[in-house]
């Protein structure tokens, strides 16, 4: 290697990472001065840097407009491969904290909305007193905008209720949630001493808005093949849990509610009835997903124990 050449490759093995950070930011805001800001750098900074790296790989990253940026083909690639770099120099960081202390730094896991405030408020506590120097940032968020969180490398791992097909992650089972039937105290069902499957095909079922994995399993378990699409059930569409139990007080219909759901204070005064299926197929699985690729294995394994340690009875705890 001549001297020019060992001068760029040092000079890219200073820059590198901090230009993968770049174009990573103006990927996921699609805009350079909001992605500026995430970097702390201002916008001439981090759009010259951009196109001087650009220019270097003599390929085009990011097609610019006045009013868009979309990513090029060849930038999708780059990409894919930047994160991989960035997470492998995480990982280089953490294995040498690890040295000193393997459940020392920051934990990112996402959680979908009809779980995350039974469930952590469970969790918290026990895992700052066991693992006091990791750090559990939280976030909330539908299935598919978690998964898509999780292939960007913007969270570690995610709690979902819903089976993952894609190659490049990998589920570690928690425990399986049954499904309790909610309804009005003075609906026909308060006389029945146990819910069949034929009463639910029949009942007036309240569900969340498109998008909550929570509805496709509650279609699933009632065998409906399609949301209601006439009548006053068609335009009843709550944004959550709490709101969709607020319909079902009023009187308005059923929904299935998931058994770590039973322990909220909606239970108390509300006119609601929970009642227990039992029904095999009356269920959800909740598993920890993340990307095969993630470094700290041993901290994710150290979360999903103190999750099964908290479980209620009312959920059957699975692997570990």
């Amino acid at each position: 290697m001549d001297a020019r050449a060992d001068d760029d490759f040092r000079y890219h093995a200073q820059v590198n990472l901090r230009d993968l950070k770049y174009i990573l930011a103006v990927a996921e805001t699609r805009h350079f001065g909001r992605a500026a800001e995430r970097c702390f750098v201002s916008q001439p900074t981090l759009s010259g840097q951009i196109k001087k790296l650009e220019d270097e790989l003599d390929v085009v990253i990011f097609e610019r407009t006045n009013r868009s940026v979309e990513i090029t083909p060849v930038g999708q690639s780059i990409l894919s491969h930047a994160r991989l770099a960035l997470e492998q120099a995480e990982a280089i960081e953490q294995v040498a904290r690890a040295h000193q202390d393997p459940m020392a730094g920051p934990l990112r896991i996402g959680a979908i909305p009809t779980l995350s405030p039974y469930l952590m408020p469970l969790v918290l506590v026990p895992l700052k007193h066991t693992y006091p120097k990791l750090k559990l940032v939280l976030s909330e968020e539908i299935t598919d905008m978690l998964l898509g969180r999780l292939a960007r490398h913007e969270i570690d791992a995610a709690l979902l209720a819903t089976p993952v097909d894609e190659s490049d992650f990998e589920a570690m089972p928690l425990f399986d949630e049954p499904f309790w039937l909610a309804h009005p105290a003075g609906h026909p069902l308060n006389d029945k001493d146990e819910i069949s499957a034929q009463d639910l095909e029949d009942v007036e079922l309240l569900l969340l808005a498109d998008g909550h994995c929570l509805t496709h399993q509650v279609m699933d378990v009632c065998r409906l093949a399609e949301r209601p699409v006439h009548g006053e059930m068609a335009d009843l569409r709550a944004a959550s849990l709490e709101t969709l139990l607020q319909l079902v007080g009023a009187g308005f219909g059923c929904t299935l509610v998931p058994a770590l759901a039973i322990r909220g204070g909606w239970m108390t005064d509300t006119g609601i009835i929970a009642r227990q299926l039992h029904l095999s197929d009356a269920f959800r699985r909740i598993s920890l997903v993340y990307r095969r690729s993630f470094p700290r294995r041993q901290a994710l394994e150290a979360f999903a124990a103190v999750v099964r340690e908290r479980l209620p009875n009312t959920v059957t705890r699975v692997g570990g």
